[in-house]
């Protein structure tokens, strides 16, 4: 992505919000980790797979974050591009490694049968997995045409996996335990919607938003979508995990 010569403002607003991810995603690892010791070990595998989403995006912030830095510099309150690109490729490489693995955690938790389980992961991870190599020529297109192209494309699996999410899986969350219902609808509705937020702000030039605009809307929109996506639904799953935990353990009867 070429890098456009942001305000004052907006480089400082970019900088502090990557800076602020880093961190919440690394905290948010560290306490879904040392949290599996709370849960039974049906649910540990989800827990431990939504600290390893948010390690894997702790990861890339602390590079995007770097290449934020190494892209601008900023003293006496002016900012001027140092010639060195702004690596966008990281929220790709990261989203590629971390969505499939956000709807795993979901069905990994929802403690199907084997065979749904297996069937559904896989469906859902291919799936995901698709959107993203697909929404990614769109993203570092230099024309309207060609991304609306590649967005159109990359919408297709989004179709099948949000179809998946509200009837694939409304049945099995019927089964859950009665306790657990509303936190797996909930966990359920805050990934449609942080995964919403995404298109919206991919769509940003379509506004005839450009330059340092464009820059500012893309980057604190995937920011605010990848914190409620990957540390909001990864807590939730791991009220989940312990909420089930505690249920099964006084003797519920789990229907699968």
């Amino acid at each position: 992505m070429e890098t456009a010569i942001v305000s004052p403002f907006q480089y400082s607003l970019i900088y502090n919000a990557f800076s602020f991810t880093f961190a919440t995603m690394a905290a948010a690892t560290i306490y879904l980790w040392f949290g599996r010791s709370q849960v039974s070990s049906a649910y540990k595998n989800a827990v431990t797979i939504s600290g390893l989403v948010t390690a894997i995006a702790a990861y890339h912030y602390f590079r995007i974050f770097e290449s934020w830095e190494s892209a601008y510099h900023y003293q006496n309150g002016v900012v001027t591009a140092t010639g060195i690109a702004f690596n966008d490729a990281y929220r790709y490489v990261d989203w590629l490694l971390t969505v499939p693995l956000l709807l795993i955690e979901l069905v990994l938790v929802m403690r199907l049968s084997r065979e749904e389980t297996v069937q559904k992961g896989w469906r859902l991870g291919l799936a995901a997995a698709l959107m993203i190599v697909l929404g990614y020529p769109g993203e570092i297109a230099a024309d309207i045409p060609t991304r609306a192209l590649w967005g159109t494309l990359s919408a297709i699996p989004f179709v099948y996996i949000v179809w998946e999410l509200f009837s694939g899986l409304g049945k099995s969350i019927d089964r859950q335990p009665e306790a657990v219902r509303g936190l797996v609808k909930q966990a359920r509705l805050l990934t449609f919607a942080s995964w919403g937020f995404y298109p919206i702000v991919y769509m940003a030039p379509y506004a005839q938003i450009t330059g340092p605009e464009a820059q500012t809307v893309i980057q604190i929109g995937y920011t605010i979508a990848d914190l409620v996506a990957k540390a909001g639904v990864g807590l939730l799953i791991f009220a989940i995990a312990q909420r089930k935990s505690e249920v099964e353990g006084h003797g519920t009867p789990h229907t699968a």
